[in-house]
């Protein structure tokens, strides 16, 4: 413990906490049908802007696509484990770095592992809706409710496969005159208002595919 709180470990130690902070505001977001991850992205209205030099730096970096949550995530945890290892080593050899000399090393570290890192998981982790296609473009199809139950309140989320059979989270409530659906069933989401779709109980002949 008295390691995890020395000075010179004091930002990767910083890092991990927030880890462990984020990845609890997201469940507890999760339990009450909102994301987080959703939140943040658009918030800060992340692009792939190849134009400007942040755009192909983000794009470079984020090369799977992976929701900007989980790259931050990635980043944070990637940081935390480099610093951790840079002192480590510097330990042995020597006397522990100063922070402020081992904190843009382990960034630098850090990056590289980042890049690949996305690639890897995007291979593993549905991609959220605004990096494939538009919102409007999964009105239409059948999905399953993940959180739920779908009603008129707060709204759950349903998971959905595009036309891409890339699947993605979003959030949705039940359609006006349909009664509440489940968690489990499936559902036709039938129109989107504003960032919510709308969903009616899907007809028997329509399922949703297995990943």
């Amino acid at each position: 413990m008295d390691l995890f709180l020395s000075p010179d470990v004091r930002p990767f130690a910083i890092a991990a906490v927030m880890i462990v902070f984020i990845i609890g505001i997201e469940l507890a977001a999760m339990l009450v049908g909102f994301s987080l991850s959703e939140i943040v992205g658009k918030a800060i209205h992340f692009e792939h802007d190849t134009d400007s030099g942040h755009g192909s730096m983000m794009s470079w970096v984020n090369v799977g696509g992976v929701p900007l949550l989980v790259l931050i995530l990635l980043l944070l945890g990637l940081f935390a484990i480099d610093g951790f290892v840079i002192q480590g080593i510097a330990r042995i050899i020597w006397r522990p770095l100063p922070w402020f000399i081992a904190t843009p090393l382990a960034f630098a570290a850090a990056i590289p592992l980042v890049r690949q890192g996305s690639r890897w998981l995007s291979n593993v982790i549905p991609r959220d809706e605004t990096y494939v296609i538009a919102q409007s473009d999964l009105v239409g199809r059948v999905g399953e409710v993940t959180v739920g139950p779908l009603d008129q309140g707060l709204a759950g989320r349903v998971r959905v496969k595009d036309a891409h059979n890339n699947w993605h989270f979003v959030t949705a409530r039940a359609a006006s005159g349909s009664g509440d659906l489940p968690v489990g069933s499936n559902v036709l989401l039938v129109d989107l208002q504003q960032s919510d779709f709308l969903a009616i109980a899907a007809p028997a002949e329509l399922h949703v595919s297995r990943p």
